[in-house]
């Protein structure tokens, strides 16, 4: 017998022992030695071209059998079963037509089971994304569905791991859009620094994220880890201190299993859900995180989620239908007065939302007149807040600039000219109060007025812009523009 007949028995003995010994059935991956000789009898059945049909169907039983064995003991694991589990899953891919193996519910298995559990093991999640990298276009090509389908899981690698994977996962990120995931996967984005907040709490609450499945929360009846994270919120206590007799009765008002919470800590893609930002839950945990220090994984990420937008605003552009991106441009707009309250992070944020709202409606001018109610409603939140008026002085130009959506569309230009006008004139009233004012509170009065006279440029624009476009419209415009002068 040659060496390397030698090395195939031995190797598949220690696979064959440890697939059935009753030592590791518990938790194969306590076997130092096993994850090694599952590596060396891939590379035989990859190097053998003779005889290679023939060697995989003789390990194919014992390293499904493995398989199985390592994820029923991912429960309770004394070691990570991450990269075992990958190195098995690259022999389904690679030969599963051999063996006539089906690998998307291994794979499926393989999120479900261990990511869940291990995401947050730099070294399980850098493996992870090496393999999904180099089988990136078998994945896309024979199982479209996965990657999108798990996107909120593979977010959570990126905002617990940081910068060191970054240019790992913006080479995988292009497999998470897809139809069904690309309107769900926006907000998503723009949450990632909640999601590291939420998920650092839980840390604190409950100990290593290592281990334990987090959306095994969402089915429990009594979800300690949501219930100290909404007592430390409320209370600024943990759970056993107890607190005061009022503090403690209104804490037990919460609901501990606060959807948005739920929400943010899945693990599968369920369809785009209201993220209702009102909520008492959310609102204690944003005011304690803008009072404490910021920690390095969550400075990590606030620089890099515009970099993700980016590139979702490119792949949005360059491959996303039409109905899609006017779906989308209602929802930037809602979220436009609703980010993470980091300074940096929000300006960021917003430049790249109006930008790809601008070139939306660049390329498709009729998505004005489609989306007229959501764009009225937003110019008549004009004076509510200063990420408000930027918003609606960024419509007003686009409105004015498209026509309203061009010359097909008279109707919803009629409107829209209306809601500019009522515009233009409650400027001009809020400026003459603003004048009677300025001797008793000029400083305060100083932002406001800067704001008004820039916000009456682009309406006195485009209504000017809209009256060129549809010329039974001037009549009004020569009067609006009238009580301007």
């Amino acid at each position: 017998m040659s060496d390397r007949e030698r090395d195939w028995d031995f190797y598949l003995r220690t696979v064959s022992n440890s697939a059935r010994d009753s030592s590791f059935a518990n938790d194969p991956a306590s076997d130092p030695s096993l994850l090694h000789a599952v590596k060396k009898l891939c590379d035989f059945c990859r190097q053998e071209e003779k005889s290679s049909e023939d060697l995989v169907a003789r390990v194919y039983p014992h390293i499904n059998k493995l398989f199985q064995r390592s994820t029923a003991s991912l429960s309770q694991p004394t070691s990570p079963n991450g990269i075992l589990l990958l190195v098995i899953l690259q022999f389904f891919l690679d030969f599963g037509e051999v063996v006539l193996h089906d690998a998307d519910p291994s794979l499926r298995t393989f999120f479900r089971s261990c990511l869940s559990r291990e995401f947050a093991d730099p070294v399980v999640a850098a493996a992870t994304l090496d393999f999904l990298n180099v089988n990136k276009n078998k994945l896309l090509f024979s199982f479209p569905n996965l990657l999108p389908q798990f996107f909120p899981l593979l977010l959570k690698l990126i905002a617990w791991n940081g910068e060191k994977l970054e240019k790992a996962f913006l080479k995988v990120f292009p497999g998470l859009v897809s139809p069904g995931s690309f309107l769900p996967l926006f907000p998503s984005l723009v949450d990632l620094p909640i999601l590291v907040v939420a998920l650092e709490k839980v840390e604190r609450s409950s100990g290593s994220l290592i281990g334990s499945s987090i959306a095994s929360i969402q089915k429990s009846a009594a979800p300690e880890m949501l219930l100290a994270l909404m007592d430390e919120a409320y209370t600024g206590s943990t759970i056993g201190d107890g607190g005061g007799d009022s503090e403690s009765e209104e804490s037990s008002t919460i609901d501990v299993a606060d959807p948005v919470f739920l929400e943010l800590l899945k693990d599968e893609n369920d369809g785009l859900a209201e993220r209702h930002w009102t909520s008492p839950g959310v609102a204690a945990v944003l005011q304690a995180a803008t009072n404490s220090p910021q920690s390095d994984r969550l400075k990590q990420i606030l620089n890099i989620t515009p970099r993700l937008l980016d590139m979702y605003f490119t792949i949005a552009l360059r491959d996303a239908n039409n109905s899609l991106i006017c779906a989308l441009i209602p929802i930037l707009m809602a979220r436009n007065s609703t980010l993470f309250p980091d300074k940096n992070y929000m300006y960021e944020v917003r430049r790249r939302l109006l930008e790809f709202m601008l070139a939306s409606f660049q390329r498709s001018p009729d998505f004005i007149a489609l989306l007229k109610k959501p764009i009225v409603d937003r110019l008549g939140e004009a004076y509510d807040s200063p990420e408000k008026t930027e918003l609606a002085l960024q419509l007003c130009w686009a409105v004015g600039e498209h026509g309203g959506g061009g010359g097909s569309h008279k109707d919803a230009a009629r409107e829209l000219f209306e809601s500019l006008e009522l515009l233009l004139y409650e400027n001009l009233s809020s400026s003459r109060l603003g004048l009677r004012q300025e001797s008793i509170n000029s400083d305060s009065s100083n932002f406001r007025k800067s704001s008004q006279s820039r916000l009456l440029c682009f309406v006195i624009t485009a209504i000017a812009k809209l009256a060129t476009y549809h010329r039974e419209l001037l009549p009004r415009a020569r009067v609006a523009l009238g009580k301007v002068v």
